[in-house]
């Protein structure tokens, strides 16, 4: 243990998203002191096939550790955690990477989290109604791992399949790449792969769908050990792991976590005292952590399991230790606003406006739409006439329905600037509108929750943050920190290095709350309606694909 003051101590957080990874040095209190960023390779070799390459992303996480702890003595970094999206990475006897396609490109050895090629697997899975669906609302998504297996094993088995011996989810990668340890996390296998402890692995499952071939050797494949996020793995960090890093050996490493599930622990367990929230003095179960990025995923906790339909869990210890988890989702969210926006035909006026006065592109429409309205409190109202379904890729909460597309009414026969900003708001309004019923569905089931936390990408944009509070008619906290992701992750080596005793405890202590957004309760009655015709829009869709399937 180092001479100097604990206040001094350090932990490093790793974000690994879908298109970059992003490290930070976190103090004791959760102050962010350094961060760094670096893009990571996305290959599309056709329409909803995405992969990675493991190497890339070891290789960037270690280029951007280097950078947050230059210039720090390496003995005040007293752990280091890891998060990462939930992409499948495969791995042969010698841990070298195996081609998850069809031209064997080794290199493109993962399959991203968004990635649907195995939407016919996972439909076959469902059809099965083995009791493992219960966890996960009774519907497979081909988000998760047993699809995405089942494809590999269909479509390549006399290569990648025969090759693998290694089955990864990305963050136990990550921890085995800096440990050597096979333990797996939790909270990847319990949300992803159908893990289910005090019992774990159903054989009876992967029988069913037709991997039983994952049963051999005790697991090998998919994990045979597991443990709790934050727990220590391994002896920390091996010689040649902090090296690349450019840490010390044996640096504490905490069992990682699912991306989003790290911005909850970046935010759901903050010290609220003071802030006159409807959770003061609560307990934790009375908290949403909704993290916003190119999806979104909506966390809950509860002391008894609660089953949501539709809605992934219960999942027994898959982000806070000993608490019961619900995880809601929208598959394209940050996406989804993206695709709208640069898909207008007024976007190259818009690009236009925004490099000529240096601004970006969502600072510039809110403004514009603060401009349209004359009236900031009543800017909502602008979408009256305008409605958009969010689903252009899927509904993964609460309809669990992949099927699902994007639906827009009310389009004029007009393509200017006002017209972008009206889609913007509307799409805006929908995903908030989105996060309102999958709310909804959680509190039928037993969920009271009375505040929601945001932290993500989408955070950072005050229209959709206020928009979500008007939206639900709840108060919406930020975290002092923008990075709460990163913070989550450093909080996974504040309690594997033994400094904190607990998530719990190191929750309390780093996550810090910043901003507190009211909703504007004049607006009730407006939403009421607009989700009456949210709800409205899915029924029309599903009318529509009976008649033309007549």
């Amino acid at each position: 243990m180092p001479d100097s003051p604990s206040a001094d101590w350090y932990y490093v957080g790793v974000d690994v998203g879908s298109g970059s990874v992003r490290a930070a040095l976190v103090t004791r209190d959760g102050r962010v002191k350094a961060t760094a960023e670096e893009s990571i390779t996305v290959w599309t070799p056709q329409p909803d096939y995405y992969e990675q390459s493991s190497e890339d992303i070891w290789r960037k996480c270690c280029n951007t550790v280097k950078k947050v702890t230059e210039g720090v003595e390496k003995d005040r970094v007293r752990g280091i955690g890891f998060d990462a999206t939930c992409s499948l990475v495969v791995l042969d006897q010698n841990f070298q990477p195996v081609a998850v396609n069809k031209n064997g490109v080794e290199e493109r050895n993962v399959v991203m989290w968004m990635d649907h090629r195995a939407l016919d697997q996972a439909s076959r899975i469902t059809a099965t109604k083995h009791r493992v669906l219960n966890s996960v609302g009774g519907v497979m998504s081909p988000e998760m791992q047993p699809p995405k297996l089942l494809w590999l094993k269909e479509n390549l088995k006399q290569s990648c399949w025969k090759d693998a011996a290694h089955f990864f989810d990305l963050p136990d990668f990550l921890s085995w790449k800096s440990t050597g340890s096979l333990v797996r996390s939790l909270c990847t296998l319990v949300c992803k792969w159908t893990y289910a402890p005090p019992d774990g692995w159903d054989d009876g499952f992967w029988t069913t769908i037709g991997l039983e071939d994952l049963l051999e050797n005790n697991h090998s494949r998919i994990g045979e050990q597991t443990c709790c996020p934050g727990c220590p793995v391994g002896e920390g960090l091996t010689p040649e792991a902090a090296a690349d890093l450019g840490l010390n050996p044996g640096t504490a490493v905490g069992a990682s976590l699912i991306d989003a599930h790290a911005g909850g622990l970046g935010v759901i367990g903050a010290d609220v005292s003071g802030h006159h929230l409807p959770c003061e003095n609560q307990p934790i179960t009375c908290r949403a952590a909704l993290i916003c990025g190119t999806s979104s995923c909506h966390m809950a906790v509860s002391q008894k399991p609660l089953f949501v339909p539709g809605v992934w869990g219960p999942y027994l210890s898959a982000m806070v230790p000993e608490l019961w988890l619900n995880e809601g989702g929208q598959s394209a969210t940050g996406g989804l606003i993206d695709h709208v926006v640069k898909g207008h035909a007024a976007f190259p006026q818009l690009k236009q406006q925004t490099e000529k006065r240096d601004e970006h592109v969502y600072s510039f429409l809110n403004r514009y739409l603060e401009e349209m309205s004359k009236d900031q409190k009543h800017l909502d109202q602008l979408s009256a006439s305008l409605h958009v379904w969010p689903d252009f890729h899927g509904n993964r909460s609460p309809l669990a329905d992949q099927s699902l597309k994007g639906m827009v009414v009310g389009l004029s026969l007009s393509q200017t600037l006002d017209d972008l900003a009206l889609l913007y708001l509307a799409t805006v309004q929908a995903i908030a509108l989105g996060t309102r019923h999958i709310l909804s569905v959680m509190k039928e089931a037993g969920h009271d929750i009375t505040t929601l936390f945001l932290c993500g990408g989408l955070s950072k944009n005050p229209l959709f943050v206020q928009i979500h509070a008007n939206t639900t008619g709840l108060p919406v906290v930020l975290a002092a920190e923008r990075e709460a992701v990163l913070v989550g992750a450093a909080v996974l080596g504040a309690c594997a290095s033994g400094d904190c005793s607990s998530i719990q405890e190191a929750m309390e202590k780093m996550a810090r709350i910043g901003k507190v957004i009211q909703p504007n309760l004049e607006l009730e009655s407006f939403y009421r309606r607009k989700y009456a015709v949210f709800l409205r829009l899915y029924d029309h869709q599903r009318e529509y694909t009976a008649l033309m399937s007549d």
